[in-house]
């Protein structure tokens, strides 16, 4: 099996092989009025796809489980059901109050992706804690209904999201952004960088002067490297390359503390993909050290340092789920 595969599972994979499928001669200028829930958004129609063979796996099934580096941290567990089912559950993101948790989400891993487009639930899901409890997932709608979209890769910070996707009227993979009003998404609109940065998954500062991001581009150190573009007046400057945190793996999948003093990202370590955090002192981030191995990735950090991350189960060369998992910081 070629491990290098892995990390490319989800909605990038999706996006490439539908690219086709979705470039109609629709005009790009979306207005939507918002859509209100219905069936098709609940936690139970996203389960009525769920296939009967799709086994949901458990940390006893599991063959390569997390491992953890790191004394700060409680054992990394899944997540709970609502969130975690026995689809592929992928690409978190908690609000840093640790109450909202939106997530990527695919009944069938196994089904080619240009079936997940038409499957109805493939897409982005949020599930919000009450009372200590996390509630049904709803529905992400990021789309007129009458018009295809696949979305993911999404970040959100105060009453915007940003989210990539391959949708009707565009042709390839494009940024987004759509506002919360009055607890829908509406008003999405393409929200593209300069094409020359190739910016892939990304995370923005609280303060919105800086730009984190993974990219081929050329200058780097490796397949993937992680870039940093700073805001002058609204505009993006070109992006640095964080030498001190790349390496000649793939490194990627950024995502930046509330404070702005820890950089957690994804690399491959021993063949598969792996957590690691660097920290900002006095101004300039640190060499990074590795937090949780053996198919963990796409760490997403609350208030409270509690790590939040995708777990891919294998057997045989074969990825039978995904789960989110959860790496508690210890008290104290």
């Amino acid at each position: 099996m070629n491990n290098k595969r892995i990390i490319f599972y989800k909605v990038t994979s999706a996006f490439l092989a539908v690219m086709v499928l979705l470039s109609l001669p629709v005009s790009c200028e979306e207005k939507p009025s918002g859509t209100s829930m219905d069936y098709k958004s609940t936690q139970a129609f996203r389960e009525s796809k769920v296939p009967p063979q799709q086994v949901k796996m458990t940390p006893e099934l599991d063959l390569m489980p997390p491992i953890l580096h790191s004394s700060e941290y409680e054992k990394p567990v899944p997540m709970p059901y609502p969130i975690n089912t026995a689809g592929a559950e992928d690409s978190g993101f908690m609000i840093p109050d640790g109450n909202t948790f939106y997530v990527f989400y695919t009944p069938d891993p196994g089904i080619p992706a240009e079936k997940q487009l038409f499957d109805e639930v493939t897409g982005i899901w949020v599930s919000r804690k009450i009372n200590g409890v996390w509630q049904p997932t709803e529905r992400v709608l990021l789309q007129d209904p009458k018009k295809q979209a696949l979305d993911g890769c999404e970040f959100i910070q105060g009453n915007t999201m940003w989210f990539a996707s391959a949708r009707t009227g565009y042709t390839g993979i494009h940024w987004f952004t759509a506002e919360y009003v009055n607890g829908n998404w509406r008003n999405w609109k393409n929200a593209d960088f300069n094409p020359e940065y190739e910016v892939g998954e990304l995370h923005i500062s609280v303060d919105g002067k800086e730009l984190y991001f993974h990219s081929p581009r050329a200058g780097g150190k490796g397949q993937y490297d992680i870039w940093v573009s700073k805001n002058d007046n609204g505009k993006w400057l070109s992006p640095q390359n964080i030498a001190v945190v790349n390496s000649p793996e793939i490194d990627g999948w950024p995502s930046l503390t509330e404070d702005g003093n820890e950089l957690w990202f994804t690399r491959f370590y021993l063949g598969s993909p792996a957590i690691f955090r660097s920290k900002r002192v006095n101004g300039e981030w640190k060499a990074p050290e590795l937090i949780i191995s053996q198919f963990a990735g796409e760490s997403s950090v609350d208030n409270e340092g509690n790590i939040y991350f995708t777990h891919h189960y294998y057997k045989d060369g074969v990825m039978l789920e995904a789960d989110i998992y959860v790496a508690r910081r210890k008290k104290g």
